[in-house]
């Protein structure tokens, strides 16, 4: 492998996240000693974040894993060659397949399972094994935007780019800060700088005044989980004032009738009742949005953990689509793709698909397959339920699901359950304590680095991606540690695929347009293991811009095509655009028939969620640099309503759910409106300390946080028949001072 040993000025990729920023590393006797951000960098621009910046901690720290672990009788984990590990490993799975089935292994892919080709060897992996249980990151997080695009159908054109438009609605999301949500990721604050100075009308929907909201031209203060309402009642006001684009929707869309119909009922003023909004401000809001020539719409995790999350998904579809801020012919594409093969778009609807009913079925509340993967939340239930079809082993590939999944009791029991559970982690993390092996992976700038799995979520949803045909790749820059004995993740699959007398099969050049050629599948040789650059050569072959081509510079590039623009409507096209799905009407009738919300007396406040900007989910927590300002996991609450507790900053709280305690440290935040505990999801707590009588207000107890999944339970609040996620964000809660009580029993 070529390295650069001392080079103070290294081109490289951070990868400490999938948005792959331009920086220049400083290597010194062979190790990353700093990163600083490339300002030539024609997509970052020069940012980083405090994650990549402090990239020596995270190559280097003591946490750092160096040699794979096995769990002992005792207990303990004792170090282990990767290769006697896989072959234990492929040793119990065998005789867990042999017994009871392939499909009685599981494969759960959190965020870093996105980045290649690890994801493509363990889904290669899990097919040649003959198992469809695999679970991911994406049906817990924001599962309604897949399932509302296969409901209304999608635009084959495209949505007009955050940096042209007039206006833009956020609704439950803050990328200023989660990078996630309309403005592009990569230095979101960039872009967004850019288009508060040239005017754009921003309106965010959103209980907390959150950075993004801050630079809105109107911001609506919500209670939380009232978002599908709030949309239902902005469709009704512009098809009640003619707001939308008639041309567009008669030749695009279907069903309008049946969407006025269902939207009726919910006038400015139920809304404004139920949501507690003023009514003139909401329709204010609409008139903005909807005179705007050009615009879009993104919602968030706020949104899709809260209730209803893909009706809430489903409305935002029908309304931007009402509003005809879809791409036409002749108008350029921004981003015509790189690496990721694509065909041409044309300014013509792709028509619904269905969104659920998928195999495999699951054994629990009669859910199955859907658009955005197998329910992660029904994951710890199907490894509990006993009898036929149970799983019984689970592979954990770059997620921390003791801080990830709904339900952190059920989840601990599910772990703890397993005949055999395998974690790939960096670092001995919540889960992995659990675990009966832990492989520890390769890092970049260890590993070639790549920017296809960032290019690909464009196809997600607006503002994801790049926003223009921006790509890089690196080569390996750094030895791993002197010592250490690591694998890339995608040899684990390959060496244990290759224990099991698999055969492991790659598609070839995935397109993702449809009506493209389909993609090809390329055996691997199972005895000469191929390189990572081989790999990503499958991975892109059929690229518009050839993988050989942006090899050759070290610093990534734009790679423009002047001729890139959407082409005109098919004459044979006879697809349309949804507005009335059966399903979301039904869920929209029932939201109309509920009540107002009275309140709780028992549980009076309403906990959501939210993201720190120097962690991402549960990564960077131990790292000392990045927990500086914050060592513990706060609690934010409005002055007033700690005022009337009689809580003081600073003070140890308990905030208590129908299923479960968490403890926090309270802080005191303006921006939220009264009546909300606001947290960071993704965050773990030692359970067993504090099981074992510990103080909660001990810093080991807490230090890592508390987890907010762990005050949802499928048990309550459940109103996601078909992603199965629980009520994971406007969770009913009470607050009180001190340890409170232990967590509730289901």
């Amino acid at each position: 492998m070529t390295t650069a040993a001392n080079k103070p000025e290294t081109r490289g990729i951070c990868r400490t996240c999938m948005v792959s920023c331009g920086v220049f590393m400083e290597i010194r006797d062979g190790r990353v000693v700093r990163l600083v951000g490339d300002k030539d960098d024609p997509a970052s621009h020069g940012y980083t974040c405090s994650k990549g910046r402090d990239v020596a901690e995270h190559l280097y720290g003591p946490n750092r894993l160096l040699r794979p672990l096995r769990r002992t009788a005792s207990g303990d984990f004792e170090p282990i060659a990767s290769q006697t590990a896989i072959s234990e490993i492929a040793e119990c799975l065998r005789a867990i397949v042999d017994e009871h089935g392939p499909a009685s292994v599981a494969l759960y892919a959190g965020t870093y399972a996105l980045a290649p080709p690890g994801g493509m060897l363990s889904g290669s992996f899990m097919n040649a094994l003959g198992s469809p249980m695999t679970f991911s990151c994406g049906s817990i997080d924001q599962p309604g935007k897949l399932l509302a695009r296969a409901l209304h159908g999608r635009w084959h054109g495209g949505s007009p780019a955050f940096g042209e438009a007039e206006t833009w609605l956020f609704i439950g999301t803050n990328p200023a800060v989660s990078g996630l949500g309309g403005i592009p990721t990569i230095n979101p604050n960039w872009h967004l700088h850019r288009a508060v100075k040239r005017g754009i009308k921003m309106i965010v929907i959103d209980p907390r005044r959150t950075e993004t909201a801050k630079k809105a031209l109107i911001h609506l203060q919500p209670v939380p989980g009232e978002d599908a309402a709030i949309l239902a009642g902005m469709v009704r006001i512009v098809l009640e004032e003619g707001l939308y684009d008639k041309r567009f929707v008669e030749e695009n869309t279907q069903n309008l009738e049946v969407l006025r119909r269902y939207v009726e009922p919910f006038t400015p003023e139920l809304v404004a009742k139920r949501a507690d909004i003023p009514a003139a401000q909401l329709i204010e809001a609409v008139r903005v949005f909807a005179s705007a020539a050009t615009g879009g719409a993104s919602a968030g995790t706020g949104s899709n953990m809260s209730p209803r999350g893909t009706l809430a998904e489903y409305l935002l579809a029908c309304l931007v689509t009402l509003c005809g801020f879809r791409s036409r012919a002749g108008d350029p594409i921004p981003n015509p793709g790189v690496l990721v093969p694509q065909g041409p778009r044309r300014a013509q609807p792709l028509a619904p698909t269905a969104a659920w009913g998928f195999p495999p079925k699951l054994r629990i509340r009669g859910l199955s397959n859907t658009a955005c993967g197998l329910p992660t939340a029904a994951l710890a239930d199907e490894i509990l339920l006993e009898g036929e079809g149970q799983i019984r082993a689970l592979i954990c590939l770059g997620g921390n699901p003791l801080t990830a999944w709904p339900d952190q009791i059920k989840t601990r029991a599910a772990l703890e359950a397993l005949d055999l559970l395998v974690v790939l982690d960096p670092k001995l993390n919540q889960t992995a304590r659990y675990a009966d092996y832990v492989i520890p992976p390769k890092l970049t700038p260890e590993i070639p680095a790549l920017t296809y799995d960032f290019e690909e979520l464009e196809s997600h949803a607006p503002g994801w991606g790049y926003p223009l045909p921006y790509a890089a790749y690196r080569e390996a820059l750094v030895e791993p540690p002197e010592g250490s004995e690591l694998l890339e993740d995608w040899e684990f699959f390959y060496r244990l695929g290759r224990e099991l007398g698999l055969e492991l099969q790659l598609y070839v050049g995935i397109l993702r347009t449809p009506g493209d050629p389909p993609s090809r599948l390329v055996a691997l040789d199972m005895q000469n293991a191929p390189t990572t650059d081989e790999l990503f050569d499958i991975l892109t072959e059929g690229s518009r811009v050839p993988l050989a081509e942006v090899r050759k510079h070290h610093a990534g590039r734009v790679y423009e095509d002047p001729d890139s623009v959407v082409l005109p409507r098919d004459p044979n096209c006879e697809a349309y655009l949804e507005l009335g799905n059966e399903a979301m009407m039904e869920q929209l009738d029932a939201a109309a028939r509920r009540g107002d919300f009275e309140g709780d007396a028992e549980f009076p406040f309403r906990l959501i969620s939210r993201r720190q900007p120097n962690t991402l989910n549960s990564l960077g927590r131990d790292q000392p640099k990045l927990v500086r300002e914050r060592p513990h996991h706060p609690a934010y609450m409005h002055p007033a309503d700690m005022e009337a507790l009689g809580v003081e900053p600073g003070a140890l709280v308990a905030i208590t759910s129908r299923r479960a305690t968490v403890h926090a440290v309270v802080q005191a935040s303006e921006d939220l409106r009264r009546g909300l505990v606001s947290m960071s999801h993704g965050y773990g707590i030692d359970l067993d300390r504090l099981e074992a009588g510990a103080d909660p207000g001990e810093p080991q107890a807490y230090s890592m946080g508390n987890h907010t999944g762990a005050l949802a339970s499928g048990e309550f609040d459940y109103e996601e028949p078909h992603t199965g996620i629980p009520r994971m964000s406007s969770i009913p809660v009470r607050v009180s001072i001190g340890p409170g009580r232990r967590a509730q029993s289901g």
